[in-house]
């Protein structure tokens, strides 16, 4: 039983580090710039196709896996330009960029659905050259990269361009009169967020070992997931902070989902499982701020009384 317990931690763990950069990436957007983004589920699958495609032509792991996040950024580009310079709303912005994502994934996969990565070195092969079993080279690899990318990012909005942002989906009308170009920091915003989901595609491509072109169908819920589980968790956190527990939220979200399937649940009720599991993350803190409510409410009572 423990064993089975162990088995399932480092499973989701190992998963959930390469999640983790699609729910630091859907961060981005929907809280750092208070935006809908549906590029996601189309910049997600690209990234594995450009990674895999990459590395069947004998790219080096590391360079396929950062052509992947560029892929990601010029999607984001594109999202930014539809809403910023032709003002078509955010939701329906992404909604255009993920459908036209779709053609442009099957190109880049020469029109095939699926392409295999079999025999092909990966940017995991590295650590299991070192001795790793292929379940503890994802994890300290996705341990690495997730960490690497949030320190690139704490250091960025940091920066003036970084505080602009962030001043940005605070309050664009007070950005935009203090001088800050809020269109161009939005437009960064989809870019940066969108090259780290086509990244946590590339990853998780990898360790499948296989690219999809229907592999983002329903991935914006890992990522909303694994931020409302962060917040649950934990309140009121530093950017940095509040990223590192996105990691966990991932983990938490695959390990759920594992738990899930634990009890003979059909593949093909594996989104619905999701979706259910999204809900219950939801709903948790209106439950958590109801109960809150009443024993403050109950308080009050007991004080008049």
């Amino acid at each position: 039983m423990m064993n089975t317990f162990w088995d399932l931690f480092l499973s989701a763990t190992s998963q959930g580090l390469l999640w983790s950069l699609m729910a630091i990436g859907v961060y981005l957007t929907f809280r750092i710039l208070d935006l809908a983004d549906m590029t996601a589920e189309g910049s997600f699958p690209l990234g594995g196709a450009i990674t895999t495609m990459c590395l069947i032509n004998g790219v080096n792991p590391i360079l396929a896996t950062l052509a992947a996040f560029g892929g990601g950024m010029i999607a984001g580009l594109v999202t930014g330009i539809l809403n910023t310079k032709l003002k078509i709303p955010a939701l329906l912005a992404g909604i255009v960029t993920m459908t036209g994502l779709y053609s442009i994934t099957s190109r880049v996969m020469l029109n095939a659905a699926n392409v295999s990565l079999l025999g092909k070195a990966t940017i995991f092969t590295m650590a299991q050259n070192l001795g790793l079993s292929h379940n503890n080279a994802v994890i300290v690899t996705g341990l690495i990269i997730s960490l690497l990318v949030i320190g690139l990012l704490v250091i960025f909005f940091r920066t003036e361009i970084g505080l602009a942002m962030r001043a940005t989906g605070d309050n664009p009308e007070m950005s935009a009169a203090n001088g800050i170009k809020t269109q161009n920091m939005k437009i960064w915003g989809y870019m940066i967020s969108n090259g780290c989901i086509a990244l946590s595609g590339a990853l998780l491509a990898q360790n499948n070992g296989f690219a999809d072109l229907n592999s983002g169908v329903g991935t914006l819920v890992v990522g909303l997931a694994s931020i409302i589980i962060a917040e649950v968790l934990i309140r009121n956190l530093a950017i940095g902070g509040r990223m590192l527990t996105l990691v966990i939220g991932a983990i938490v979200y695959r390990l759920i989902l594992a738990l899930v399937f634990q009890m003979n649940v059909e593949p093909s009720d594996a989104k619905l499982a999701s979706a259910l599991v999204l809900i219950v993350c939801l709903a948790l803190p209106n439950f958590k701020l109801s109960r809150k409510n009443k024993g403050e409410n109950k308080n009050v009572s007991s004080t008049e009384n």
